[in-house]
């Protein structure tokens, strides 16, 4: 495959890169927006635009069921459906198979589960799962793999790790469209022998870029952060590092430390919907539902140019949380993207100048 990953500087282990794809490049360090069913909660193409978004990532389990593959490519394509001109990510389901462990049954050839839509039996292989994003039209597909759960025993990581292996090599041989870029996924949960074998197996595949899968499944944040110490530096070098599903402001930038260039988390938009607005200066975040900003005319944050802040008082913003109007949540989760999009700037610009060390400790700091 060719590689489509250029890293232009590093400052220790961060990284400051660029990625090309066939809707244009993104620069790395970044953050994609969630869009789990092609549109980002409460959030417009033109706002993501607007807020500085360069890539979007888009729930592969969810588009598959509703309204199908097929459907959106007779409508012209993910890009096309969701409005969106740049680089695409999609999952491959995997994540969705962990969450849906209950009604799930997982073999060698895939997973039967029941669609939690209607209940009926569904059946993904590896190599649907490659079919359903081609189908889709995305710029980045991932392998389907097995997450096990962040308290698993070493002997079932280390059986989820075979079969994610052997899935990852299916999908490799499913992969038709060249201009389609597929990811590998490592596994191996807190164990560093596995994480080391993952990373081993996964690197050597054909794959042009690495993600690293089963993190912040349940583990302990320390567990996590341990795992981030050591794994990033086992992958490929020449290869984009993508952290899954991962995290606060506090855990991007530790992970950047570490040596990882992308990441995804409903975190800003979830935690806007429920309240909470990261926030710079002395504290990371506030709740906007607490008594004490009932009567503020401050802006979420006094030093952020998004339109929740340029326009609407805390005040306002209480006063919508507390009459259930829809807008509160909104303007939250366009606040909080804003502040993660602003941190990834923020975070590219100081490896720029070979100042991120720097930068990494005023940002630990805020969360002690």
């Amino acid at each position: 495959m060719k590689n489509n990953f250029e890293i232009k500087k590093t400052d220790e282990k961060a990284r400051l890169g660029e990625y090309t794809t066939a809707h244009g490049s993104f620069q790395t360090p970044n953050f994609m927006p969630v869009g789990t069913k092609a549109s980002v909660k409460g959030i417009d193409t033109d706002s993501l635009e607007e807020l500085g978004s360069q890539i979007m990532l888009v729930n592969t389990y969810h588009l598959w069921l509703r309204p199908g593959h097929k459907t959106i490519s007779s409508l012209g394509g993910i890009h096309k459906f969701a409005d969106w001109k740049g680089p695409i990510l999609s999952d491959s389901g995997g994540f969705q198979v962990f969450s849906l462990k209950q009604i799930r049954e997982l073999s060698e050839e895939g997973v039967k589960f029941k669609s939690h839509l209607d209940g009926t039996n569904k059946f993904l292989t590896p190599e649907l799962a490659v079919e359903i994003q081609e189908t889709l039209g995305v710029d980045i597909a991932m392998v389907l793999d097995e997450c096990p759960p962040g308290d698993c025993s070493h002997d079932y990581a280390e059986k989820s790790l075979g079969l994610t292996y052997r899935w990852a090599k299916r999908c490799i041989e499913a992969k038709t469209r060249q201009n389609m870029s597929l990811f590998g996924i490592t596994q191996g949960g807190i164990f560093p022998d596995l994480r080391k074998r993952a990373a081993a197996e996964i690197g050597e595949l054909d794959f042009e870029g690495v993600a690293i899968g089963g993190l912040s499944v349940g583990e302990p944040k320390e567990q996590m952060y341990e795992v981030l110490s050591y794994h990033p530096q086992q992958l490929p070098n020449k290869k984009i590092r993508y952290l899954m599903g991962v995290g606060t402001p506090e855990d991007l930038v530790e992970a950047i430390r570490n040596g990882v260039d992308l990441f995804d988390c409903v975190m800003p938009t979830r935690s806007g919907r429920f309240g909470r607005a990261y926030i710079s200066g002395q504290k990371p975040y506030i709740n906007i539902k607490n008594a004490e900003h009932a009567l503020s005319d401050l802006p979420l944050d006094e030093d952020c140019s998004c339109k929740a802040c340029r326009k609407y008082s805390r005040a306002y913003i209480n006063h919508m949380f507390k009459a259930r109007e829809m807008l509160g949540p909104i303007l939250m989760s366009i606040h909080n993207l804003h502040f993660y999009m602003n941190l990834m700037k923020a975070v590219r610009e100081a490896i720029r100048l070979g100042k991120f060390e720097e930068f990494y400790k005023k940002e630990k700091v805020r969360w002690e």
